[in-house]
């Protein structure tokens, strides 16, 4: 295992700067997940740790060293690609042994090390495999032992998933999540999939075109996202944002008035917020809450309704609304495309964000969870 520091690293192409300025601590041992939209610069990153990319400026240390000028076979990292990569001729023994036979290891080594890997990746039965003759699964794990018997002491992962299908994803998520914990090994793993982030991350950093937009535990990134990206990106569906009216601030809430004329409380830090102003509201569709059961209530026409079977999705088209606004009711629900409906918001479940985009620290605490640091 081995901590991995970035201080102010950035990197550009010419004169395109990809990622901007990143300070990051990843402590021995964690789990740490870079999620992003397409062209953020999760990939670049994760690049310039393996040594795959030379860093512009700022300094990359793993365990305490500096590695700007280190090459990536002398990191102590080992690389899982988004391509399997997998040679076709040779069998699973080979492909995972490749390496440690170019490097001349001895062969009780290798055979130690491959057998240990197969293991503990369930792989020992198709060792005299060839690729062709494994499932995708199958095809991902041996990619991942692979870079399992070099014993590196940081794994980095750059969306290894993404050539699965659904459930194979679902499935290889989890596998990959119970061999972090048994190893213990410092991953760094890249995915756009939120759902991949949350579920499987010690720590979350979310990229925002190049910038780090923040970091920290899924579930703080969840209920305390320090800007409006954040909260946007975070959560499936997408948070709603609604435009409101500031009629009167305290330092420990808010009285914002909806576009129906309805005024409510909502407790946040109201140090820096101006009365009168226009700011947007954010409230989780998972968060609103069936007519007469919240603080305020929206009507909307619906547009869209997403029948799941254990849930409805409901898009309502709202005028102060940036978006249709989502509901999700846990259930099914008799409801067709044309009607109106209302639903109603939580005051202790809102968010509320300046017009930069700043997040206004929510008060209410939410159970299990630890404001962000």
């Amino acid at each position: 295992m081995a901590s991995v520091t970035l201080k102010n690293v950035s990197k550009a192409y010419g004169d395109v700067l990809i990622s901007k300025n990143v300070d990051l601590d990843i402590k021995e041992g964690e789990f740490v997940v870079f999620v992003g939209p397409s062209g953020c610069g999760k990939s670049t990153l994760l690049r310039c740790i393996a040594g795959l990319e030379d860093i512009t400026s700022g300094e990359l240390y793993i365990d305490s060293k500096l590695m700007n000028h280190i090459e990536p076979s002398k990191r102590g990292v080992g690389m899982v690609f988004q391509s399997y990569a997998l040679y076709p001729h040779l069998n699973l023994y080979e492909n995972m042994s490749f390496g440690l036979k170019l490097s001349k290891a001895d062969k009780s080594e290798i055979d130690k090390r491959v057998e240990h890997a197969a293991d503990v990746l369930q792989l020992s039965h198709l060792l005299d495999r060839q690729p062709k003759a494994l499932s995708g699964g199958q095809r991902q794990r041996v990619a991942i032992g692979r870079t399992l018997v070099s014993q590196p002491k940081v794994f980095l992962l750059d969306e290894p998933l993404s050539n699965l299908d659904a459930a194979l994803r679902v499935q290889m998520r989890s596998e990959i999540t119970k061999l972090q914990r048994k190893l213990r090994c410092t991953m760094i793993y890249v995915t756009h999939d939120q759902v991949e982030a949350m579920t499987m991350a010690d720590k979350i950093v979310v990229l925002d075109a190049g910038y780090v937009a923040q970091v920290g535990k899924p579930l703080e990134l969840y209920h305390y996202p320090s800007n409006r990206f954040v909260a946007g990106f975070i959560g499936s569906p997408k948070m709603n944002f609604i435009s409101v009216f500031i009629e009167a601030v305290e330092d420990n809430r808010v009285m914002v008035q909806l576009a129906n004329g309805t005024a409510f409380w909502i407790p946040v830090d109201g140090t820096s917020i101006t009365r009168g102003s226009r700011m947007s509201l954010g409230v989780r569709p998972e968060h609103l809450l069936p007519c007469g059961q919240g603080d305020a209530s929206i009507e909307g026409q619906v547009n869209i309704v997403e029948k799941l079977g254990n849930e409805t999705q409901v898009y309502l088209h709202i005028g102060a609304a940036d978006a249709d606004v989502i509901y999700r009711e846990p259930d099914t629900l008799a409801i067709e495309v044309g009607n109106n409906f209302i639903v109603d918001i939580p005051a202790n479940r809102c968010h509320l964000f300046h017009s930069d985009g700043k997040a206004c620290q929510r008060l209410f605490r939410e159970a299990g969870v630890n404001f962000p640091e």
